[in-house]
């Protein structure tokens, strides 16, 4: 896992610095008006930038969507998680044989009986619905993306593969 340590920058934001596992070096500054910093640094210079971006707040949101894999995941990946804390956030495929197509969420019943809270749905055709209603059906080869602690995440596959019976 890469090493990142917080601070604060009184009257700025926050900072974060992000040290990668090959040796690079990423600082993110987050504005207090909404803006991000984002500086590269080399591995063989970690104290001089080799590039610079600055977002504003919307864009920062579209990048965080691009780099979490909320508009593309890699074929090679079936199943992504990104753990904080005690949280975990899943990228899930339902595969066409599973008992929830068809389905809607709410019938499904999922919050209540896993624990667990659909974020997101991206069909086969990478149509994105996010914060997706209890009338939203769950369709054979969309990507359901999961948020919930491990034992929700896994009581929520178990759903899905069977259905609400």
């Amino acid at each position: 896992m890469p090493s990142i340590r917080e601070s604060d920058l009184p009257g700025i934001g926050r900072k974060f610095q992000v040290e990668a596992r090959s040796g690079d070096k990423l600082v993110v500054v987050i504005h207090d008006d909404g803006r991000r910093g984002l500086y590269h640094f080399h591995y063989d210079d970690p104290d001089e930038p080799i590039s610079m971006v600055t977002l504003d707040d919307e864009e920062a949101r579209q990048v965080a969507a691009i780099i979490g894999g909320m508009t593309y995941k890699p074929k090679e990946l079936e199943s992504v998680e990104v753990a904080l804390d005690n949280l975990v956030i899943e990228w899930y495929r339902v595969e066409a044989g599973s008992q929830a197509v068809g389905q809607r969420i709410g019938d499904l019943q999922v919050r209540q009986l896993t624990g667990a809270v659909i974020i997101a749905i991206i069909d086969k055709e990478k149509r994105q619905k996010v914060s997706p209603g209890p009338d939203e059906r769950l369709c054979a080869d969309s990507t359901v993306v999961v948020a919930g602690e491990r034992h929700q995440v896994k009581a929520f596959k178990q759903l899905i593969i069977r259905g609400s019976e």
